[in-house]
């Protein structure tokens, strides 16, 4: 058996889900490497800071993605056996790297025999495109290296199910130069933020919105505040985004108002590399003011109440 320089956080032989999570808190793992490098579209540093100082709103329960990517990880392991004719080993244990201990990997296999490890992953057939040639997603190449960062191992294979009927494995060599920065991030992270308990900034990322929502669903209206002088800043930048904005938007009509007038009554037209459409369609709504004035009783059995806030400014003198 060829083992790894990594170290053993704790064994995962017979650790329950919660405990598991507890013992993630203790360092940054494979799938948090891209939210540290800022390749992550689901997750946002200052999400991933409060989830290690453990100041995160508990998840009620695993997504559905989630749940079948975990139960299809051993269909996938067995496939990718099938195929290339190796043979794989669970390494139950978090692992974590001997001169870096916050830097920690729960493999899913490693490869008997060999100094490479296996991560096995499940996607939507919507992005089977981000799989073409010799492509993988950045987040899942930024995942593997910090696994072999941690093991010290040379590789590691990739195999996906797409859409449930598609498979791919690739390769992914050792890359020293990209695990050098991985872990100068990684490093600045934990040491400058997560030890020090100073968050990073919020970024524009979906991620951060959704977190400052589960933060703060509720405004106070007995609570104003005077802003941070940073603020003023903000605001400046918001206007100009904002006129830039209206600029681009003109633009965009004028484009589309030339394109549809050169259509006419036509429904398609052909330019170039081009295919441009403008077609009838009709949409259904439900006219809300008649039944609200026809049938008051039925418009109020249906009404939903929902919550949410809106960021408005204005200058004053």
């Amino acid at each position: 058996m060829i083992e790894s320089h990594a170290e053993v956080l704790v064994s995962t032989h017979d650790l329950s889900h919660e405990e598991w999570l507890n013992e993630r808190k203790k360092g940054i793992g494979g799938s948090d490497a891209s939210v540290v490098m800022g390749l992550s579209k689901w997750k946002s540093p200052i999400q991933l800071y409060m989830e290690k100082i453990g100041e995160l709103p508990k998840e009620d329960s695993q997504s559905e993605a989630a749940y079948f990517g975990n139960i299809l990880e051993d269909v996938v392991a067995k496939e990718f056996m099938r195929r290339t004719g190796k043979k794989v080993r669970h390494r139950h244990a978090i692992l974590k790297h001997p001169d870096y201990p916050w830097m920690v990997a729960n493999v899913d296999r490693l490869i008997v025999g060999e100094r490479v490890g296996l991560e096995c992953k499940t996607t939507s057939a919507y992005l089977k495109d981000k799989w073409t040639d010799e492509e993988v997603p950045a987040e899942y190449l930024i995942q593997c290296q910090h696994y072999m960062a941690v093991t010290g191992y040379d590789a590691w294979w990739i195999a996906v199910l797409i859409g449930g009927n598609q498979f791919l494995y690739k390769k992914i060599e050792r890359d020293d130069e990209l695990i050098r920065m991985i872990i100068d991030k990684e490093k600045d992270f934990w040491v400058n933020h997560v030890e020090k308990k100073h968050p990073p900034d919020v970024d524009g990322s979906e991620a951060s919105s959704q977190l400052l929502k589960s933060l703060y669903p509720e405004s106070d209206p007995e609570n104003d505040i005077d802003l941070p002088d940073q603020a003023t800043l903000l605001l400046e930048g918001l206007e100009n985004v904002n006129h830039e904005m209206k600029t681009l938007t003109t633009y965009k009509n004028n484009y589309e108002n030339q394109l549809k007038n050169m259509l006419g009554e036509s429904e398609k037209g052909y330019a170039s590399n081009y295919i441009v459409t403008w077609k009838s369609q009709e949409r259904r709504t439900v006219d809300t003011k008649r039944l609200k004035q026809e049938r008051p009783d039925i418009y109020q059995s249906f009404l939903k109440t929902s919550s949410s806030r809106t960021l408005r400014y204005k200058e004053v003198n």
